[in-house]
């Protein structure tokens, strides 16, 4: 069994990433696997300076330490192009130069249609590249919220793998990283749920084997809002991460123990692993007091 946690560094660790990062290690090291740390550094544009160094501190404060070397998206360009280009000679993807202003203005989800239909050749730069859509849903289980199932032409359209700005898109990356760790459980927040169908579609594409999933209840502030960079969630306070871990742990509904209240991290850690229970998790959201 392998896990990870695969932080973007668009802003520092927050609460909504603590829980995410303490259910996905104690979920791995429960079931006696390796726990893995990903940078996902494939949008520099967005990323806040020195945001990615502070993550591996950060965990490390927590008594989060991840097995291996830190694997760096920024790191592997090549081998996401690589099996973009695979898919190219399968013909499962198509270039598409469609604008978002332009798909905004008619309501189109991906492609304005005559790139998918091989009508015209997008240029040679600025140039995007889709995975078409499956005719039939996407079926595919969380072990929290049981079987699901999406109609990827519906909901999404055409998946994004690589960007007009000649970079990989989200979705490839994450795929080709999860494969070459040989990730067998992906444990994350229920907001990136939204991807798992997607993924899956890509994944089996490749005729690779899709990892486990567990989407997390999501975590939102006191004005109901999703806890995230967006809505400016506060940075962790390492000074306080005993008390941080105590915390995470009961808004997981784990029910950790009043004796370890003051308890140092390693103790704390070493019990949620010991008592990891992934049928506690609410069914709705959890709420940061």
């Amino acid at each position: 069994m392998i896990g990870r946690f695969a932080p973007s560094p668009t802003g520092l660790l927050h609460f909504g990433s603590l829980l995410a990062a303490l259910s996905s290690y104690a979920s791995a090291k429960h079931r006696g696997g390796l726990w893995r740390l990903r940078i996902d550094t494939i949008d520099p544009g967005r990323e806040m300076p020195m945001a990615a160094q502070s993550f591996v501190g950060t965990l490390q404060a927590h008594g989060l330490n991840g097995d291996g070397e830190v694997v760096w998206q920024g790191q592997r360009i090549a081998r996401y192009r690589a099996v973009l280009d695979m898919l190219i000679a399968q013909d499962r993807v198509y270039a598409c130069d469609c604008s978002r202003n332009a798909r905004a203005e008619v309501g189109a989800i991906d492609c304005l249609g005559p790139c998918r239909r091989g009508e015209h050749t997008p240029s040679a730069t600025d140039t995007a590249w889709r995975l078409r859509a499956p005719s039939h849903a996407i079926r595919y289980h969380d072990r929290r919220l049981g079987e699901r199932s999406e109609w990827l032409q519906e909901t999404c359209g055409d998946a994004l793998l690589w960007r007009r700005d000649n970079l990989p898109a989200y979705q490839l990356a994450t795929v080709v990283d999860d494969h070459d760790m040989a990730i067998s459980e992906v444990v994350r927040g229920s907001d990136l749920l939204d991807n798992t169908a997607r993924q899956c579609h890509l994944i089996d594409s490749l005729g690779w084997s899709r990892p486990e999933f567990l989407h997390i209840p999501m975590v939102i502030n006191a004005t109901g809002q999703k806890l995230s960079k967006q809505t400016h969630a506060p940075a962790l306070d390492n000074s306080q991460a005993a008390a941080n871990i105590y915390l995470a742990l009961q808004l997981l509904a784990q029910q950790p123990p009043t004796a370890l209240q003051h308890a140092p991290v390693d103790t704390l850690v070493s019990w949620a692993v010991a008592h990891w229970q992934e049928s506690a998790l609410q069914t709705g959201p959890i709420a940061l007091p």
